[in-house]
This record gives C-alpha cells, sequence and structure tokens, in this order.
C-alpha cells in the first residue's frame, strides 16, 4: 500500500499543475521530436534520438511519481491543533533574539531557502505538535 502523503491546497495544486504541463504540454513536444530523431536514420548514431528517448524516460518517471503523490495526497488545511505547529501553519522561531517565520508543509513541498519545512527535517521534526512559547 501506497505511504499517504501531506500536502498543504497550495502544494497539491503546485504539483497537480506541474503534472499536467509535463503530461499535455512537455510529452506532446517530446515525443514528436522523438519521431523526427527517428525519421532520421540510423538509431545507432542518431545522439538526438538517444537524448529525446532518455528525456522522455525521465519525464514518464516524473510524471508517473506525481500521479501517484496525487493518488495518495491528502489535503491539510492548517485546522489542526488550536496553538500547535502542524502542516499548514506558520511558525515563528526565536534564536538568540533573531525571528524568523518557517511555512510548515508537507515533505513534496520543502523549499528551505523559502522557508517551507517539513515534519520530516531535523528543525520540522523538533518544531511539530509544539504550542506556543
Amino acid at each position: 500500500m501506497a505511504k499517504q502523503v501531506q500536502l498543504t491546497k497550495q502544494g497539491f495544486n503546485t504539483l497537480k499543475d506541474e503534472l499536467e504541463k509535463l503530461a499535455n504540454v512537455k510529452r506532446p513536444k517530446l515525443v514528436e521530436r522523438l519521431s523526427y530523431a527517428r525519421s532520421q536514420g540510423d538509431l545507432a548514431e542518431n545522439s538526438d534520438y538517444t537524448n529525446a528517448k532518455e528525456e522522455l524516460e525521465f519525464l514518464d518517471g516524473r510524471i508517473l511519481e506525481l500521479e501517484g503523490v496525487l493518488k495518495n495526497a491528502s489535503v491539510v488545511n492548517g485546522n489542526g491543533k488550536k496553538g500547535a505547529v502542524d502542516i499548514g501553519k506558520k511558525v515563528t522561531v526565536r534564536v538568540d533574539g533573531q525571528k524568523t517565520i518557517f511555512e510548515m508543509v508537507g515533505e513534496w513541498e520543502a523549499d528551505p531557502k523559502n522557508k517551507k519545512i517539513s515534519p520530516e527535517s531535523p528543525l520540522g521534526a523538533a518544531l511539530i505538535g509544539k504550542k506556543v512559547g
């Protein structure tokens, strides 16, 4: 059984948009490029064909991965325990008098550079479920 994936509504929509773009825009263009490269003759020495084939395999893998994540997604709205750190909530951390605001998100949305952390990260694991104070 596949693992349930927690996502915020924004994270779900971002992954859904990526899937739609890959499946409906990028993949058809890549298939067309592969067909054209195939028509150019000897495939053994056709680097365009080899590159397009590898890109298509990678793209198909990403599409399958995103489909699996979205199929097993549980959208979290951040209305969990009041006053406790949970997915979908913002948390302010103060270290040495310096305040930093993080957003707790699902592991597929984590982006530390943009202060989005998941409970799977060391900081997220330390914060999840904690109360104010």
